[in-house]
């Protein structure tokens, strides 16, 4: 084994390479985020990027494929979240080493393939390895795989050939569909590495018996009833894990003693003062930390960002979660943003892109670290708050609904929580946090499923194998097609027929119309025909390959087999090729102006404006603006001539063009390009040279999630009428201000310094007024069972007034309770305040919500101030007279 590759990277290299001289070609890693799969949180295996292929909904121009995918799995129904840091081998993020066949060569070459990988390029021994097959499934009519237990004796006895349930050695890409029964190499570690049972054998859950590759040979065809139908032309989907191949190789005992994670926990071990291997607790806190490290390094570099819904959620509690077990080494200071820069400099010769995208992935997880830090001395102030009000009321538990609110919203660890509870000899409600837990998780799969791509209709499925529409929008805008299917209802029957005055969708043998796609809107325009007339109200294309035109028909009948005269609504599609341009040359003036950080996160083109949402931290300048503005108009102005090509992808990309994230690109792409100032892979329609623009304008900028910013514009005559409302705009509000539109910016600075005058005379008047008040109100003072109380009506600006005069009152009472209340607009506010010496005896919140329920309200806070509302301001008297009585209940228990 001393000439076989041993690094992770050397491994990674080898299977490509190996598979490479077997005629597969090399198809780099899809994003973490399966653009065109709806049904996935994550990309967790290799042929996520295959599904369609696997499924004949998409051609590619070859039949044998080599891959090393970046794959997470935290969430959903593959989360090993929780798991990670405690064993050897779960990751979140991890690389799965594939080769694929479609309808090329099956089990024979499969199995030959990987043993000669195994023990020939990698120098495993073949004694240790053992294979396992499907033993058979009555329920699906299916006896044991004898084809492959027959290629196996090739290589391997008898004995170490071991039949496995359905369970673990049948994969199915879904309820329907492609499916086939899984054949699994297994390396034997030895018996230092098992459980000493007599039992112990492969499948067993100890550490002996490894996992290292798993061979799917999807052979059958599953129906809706759970038929399975032999495939005409079977396939070949595998995946080997990197980290458990460089584990084997390296002859450690764990993936995170590898080359690929071990100089991460040597970066934690420099930053904590601890070393790794001297204490299990904080191993396990070492070995989260680099594992959700490199998890938020490919995330936050495939485009994903930390929020409270969907992907976005779950990449916050795998960051929230190492700031956690980071705080459990020790380190207070902000360490995450250095963990994922070393994440990026050892794996960015594979992964190229992590390159552009580590300052990005810095700022992220900076940005998120300090706002977890926050959050946390926020959440120990209502942690304090919690347990004085549990124990105000005389409980033991910290309900569970109040335990994930403070995890969910601040990002709460429960470890802590739990602890802080054991302190003050309380628990927690376990079951009622997984309850909210688990809600939480049907909340976010529901954010998510669905906001991609929609899964092929059934209806749908027949067409794609039997019809392929010629694209023709980049070179016609009118031609003669024949219909070759009508789709009516939204479950896209077919028909053969649209009568007058009715709507549907329809298929042409060839088409000028535009699909939706990458941001652009669909064309519009009509199909006509002697007698005939339709309107194309929307073009989409569902499934490549297919293009459906959704149609009204205006006068006669739509026939299935009718020749009609497709035409393009060409003002609408010139409009919309305007702004589309424009939205490239903004995307290169962003980066040109921000900082090569700048990623397209989403857009929008339409005829009359257009949105690009991008990353950025922090509001757009008026400077920065303009900057922006002045950029995209001097290109507009030179009317630079805008190239189109259709070149490799790999050449395209070798080019410097610029590849969206989560975008999917065949082996041949378009490119267009403002030569020496935009280069971008792109399938939209454009105009012929950059004056055709006419004017860019931004009219709006602003945020749409945590690091995405949003900017609108609009081009030509949009941009000509914008300009002309804001300068009508400006002349109105010259001439109610008595002065020239160029002397609005001194005017306005004297108004407001006329009011900022004001409110200060005005505040000094309150000041006085409240003076007079407390004094009165100090004289009112009750004493109720030794508690110097303050109950009163008050008039006050606002509830901020309110809070100042308690504040001064509790200040001057030293020892008491103060409750207040005030009316206006037909509604009554309380606030009520108790001195820390009564801590424990008087809660604001409960005596709040007491008050507030006399005045027919609610609400609650804090054991030591609190604000609640009333809607019946008539019964605050009766209220403040029943204030003795409330206060004495509470000091009485």
């Amino acid at each position: 084994m001393t000439s076989s590759p041993r690094r992770g990277n050397d491994i990674r290299d080898a299977f490509v390479d190996f598979f490479g001289r077997e005629g597969h070609v090399h198809v780099p890693s899809s994003s973490l985020v399966p653009k065109a799969d709806p049904t996935l949180l994550f990309t967790n295996a290799g042929m996520v990027q295959f599904k369609d292929v696997f499924t004949g909904a998409e051609k590619r121009p070859y039949a044998r494929a080599v891959t090393a995918q970046k794959c997470v799995r935290a969430g959903g129904k593959h989360n090993d979240l929780e798991n990670v840091g405690r064993t050897a081998r779960h990751h979140t993020f991890f690389e799965m080493l594939g080769n694929f066949s479609f309808g090329d060569y099956f089990k024979e070459a499969a199995v030959a393939y990987a043993w000669d990988f195994l023990t020939k390029e990698l120098g495993l021994p073949p004694g240790r390895l053992w294979a396992t097959i499907h033993e058979g499934d009555a329920g699906m009519s299916l006896g044991p795989d004898e084809e492959a237990r027959s290629l196996w004796r090739r290589y391997v006895p008898a004995e170490r050939i071991v039949a496995c349930s359905t369970k673990d050695n049948f994969w199915a890409m879904g309820d329907t569909g492609p499916c086939g029964p899984c054949s699994e190499i297994v390396y034997d570690q030895g018996p230092a590495m098992g459980c000493g049972k007599p039992t112990c054998a492969v499948g067993c859950d100890c550490d002996r018996y490894l996992e290292l590759w798993n061979l799917v040979f999807m052979q059958f065809e599953r129906s809706a009833a759970g038929a399975l139908t032999p495939l005409p032309r079977p396939s070949i989907d595998t995946g080997a894990g990197l980290e458990r191949l460089a584990a084997v190789l390296q002859g450690v005992t764990s993936n995170f003693d590898t080359d690929l994670l071990r100089p991460i926990i040597a970066l934690v071990e420099e930053l904590c003062g601890h070393a790794y291997g001297s204490d299990p607790t904080r191993d396990v806190s070492m070995r989260v930390i680099a594992d959700h490290a490199r998890s938020t390094t490919f995330l936050v570099a495939d485009g994903v960002l930390p929020s409270n819904e969907g992907r976005g959620y779950v990449l916050r509690r795998i960051l929230r979660r190492g700031l956690r077990h980071g705080r459990l080494l020790g380190l207070d200071e902000l360490f995450m943003a250095k963990v994922t820069r070393r994440v990026g400099e050892m794996m960015q010769g594979a992964y190229p892109d992590l390159a552009d995208a580590q300052e990005h992935v810095a700022r992220v997880t900076l940005a998120e670290e300090e706002r977890f830090v926050h959050t946390l001395r926020i959440g120990l102030r209502l942690v304090d708050s919690l347990v004085a009000e549990v124990k105000a009321g005389g409980r033991a538990t910290i309900p569970g609904a109040e335990i994930f609110r403070l995890y969910d919203t601040y990002g709460f660890p429960v470890d802590l929580l739990r602890d802080i509870a054991a302190d003050n000899r309380l628990v927690l409600d376990e079951s009622g946090f997984e309850q909210a837990m688990a809600e939480q998780r049907t909340r976010a799969r529901e954010s998510w499923v669905g906001s991609g791509e929609a899964e092929i209709p059934a209806s749908l499925k027949d067409l794609t194998g039997s019809v392929k529409v010629e694209g023709l929008w980049y070179t016609a805008l009118a031609l003669e097609a024949r219909v070759i299917a009508v789709l009516v209802g939204e479950d896209r029957q077919s028909a053969d027929v649209l009568a007058e005055g009715t709507t549907g969708e329809v298929v042409l043998e060839r088409t000028p119309f535009y699909p939706e796609a990458g941001g652009q809107v669909g064309d519009t325009g009509t199909l006509s025909a002697e007698g005939l007339l339709a309107e194309v109200e929307g073009t989409e294309r569902p499934v490549p390959g297919l293009v459906l035109h959704r149609v009204r028909v205006k006068r006669g009948a739509l026939r299935k087999g009718q020749t009609v005269r497709a035409s393009v609504d060409v003002s609408r599609r010139r409009m919309t090729a305007k702004n589309h341009t424009a939205t490239h040359l903004l995307h290169a003036a962003l980066r040109q102006t921000l900082g090569d950080h700048v990623k397209q996160a989403g857009s929008l083109v339409a005829p009359d404006r257009l949105r690009f949402d991008f990353t950025h931290f922090s509001p757009l300048t008026p400077q920065e603006v303009d900057r922006i503005e002045e950029a995209v108009n001097a290109q507009v102005w030179e009317n630079r001539g805008v190239v189109t090509q259709v070149m490799a992808l790999d050449d395209a990309l070798a080019s410097g063009a610029m590849a969206l994230f989560g975008e999917r690109y065949g082996e041949q792409v378009r490119v267009v390009s403002v030569p020496e100032f935009s280069t971008e892979l792109c399938g939209g329609t454009h105009v012929a040279a950059t004056g055709e623009i006419g004017l860019f304008k931004i009219v709006s900028q602003g945020g749409v999630a945590a690091g995405v910013r949003r900017i609108e514009a609009v081009t030509g005559p949009g941009a000509y009428q914008h300009i002309k409302r804001e300068a009508h705009v400006l002349a109105e509000t010259a001439a109610r201000l008595k002065a020239r539109p160029m002397e609005l910016a001194d005017k306005v600075d004297k108004l407001a310094e006329t009011s900022r005058d004001l409110e200060r005379e005005v505040q000094r008047l309150q000041t006085r007024l409240l003076g007079g008040t407390l004094e009165r109100l100090l004289e009112s003072t009750m004493d109720v069972s030794g508690v110097r109380v303050v109950g009163a009506l008050v008039e006050a600006a606002d509830s901020k007034g309110m809070r100042e005069l308690g504040d001064r009152l509790r200040d001057r009472l030293q020892s008491g309770v103060v409750a207040l209340a005030m009316q206006a607009d037909g509604k009554v506010t309380w606030v009520t305040m108790v001195t820390k010496d009564l801590a424990g005896r008087v809660h604001a919140g409960n005596l709040a919500r007491e008050l507030a329920k006399l005045t027919g309200g609610g609400g609650g806070g804090r054991p030591d101030m609190a604000e609640a509302g009333g809607k019946d301001p008539a019964k605050i008297p009766a209220a403040l007279a029943k204030l003795p009585d409330l206060v004495s209940g509470q000091l009485q228990r």
